[in-house]
């Protein structure tokens, strides 16, 4: 079978395209953060990263739950943990910005 029938074979499968999609766009984050930083000349991390990296991680924790690894799902869930509090983080001080008032850590 050449090459080209296996990748259309593998494509035939909606999982394997949704794992395709999920690595694609959890290595993506790493490509706006690139971008990001050379625009500002300093190492920043934008909120698209945060995005990506949350997406592509509940994305691929699906696709892992799917093929039934349980390496490749223990690797995700930490993951996903730490994206959603940074967003959590991101958006309290964004809150706490608008109204006037200062976030203490540990809040």
């Amino acid at each position: 079978m050449s090459v080209l029938n296996q990748v259309m074979m593998f494509f035939r499968d909606p999982m394997n395209v949704l794992g395709a999609f999920a690595q694609g766009l959890f290595a993506s984050r790493f490509i706006i953060q690139w971008i990001a930083s050379e625009l500002k000349g300093k190492s920043v991390i934008p909120l698209a990263f945060w995005y990506c990296s949350l997406g592509g991680g509940v994305a691929l924790l699906a696709y892992a739950i799917y093929r039934e690894e349980p390496v490749f799902i223990a690797g995700q869930l930490p993951g996903i943990i730490v994206y959603s509090r940074n967003l959590y983080f991101i958006f309290r001080d964004k809150r706490a910005a608008r109204n006037g008032t200062e976030v203490e850590a540990g809040e």
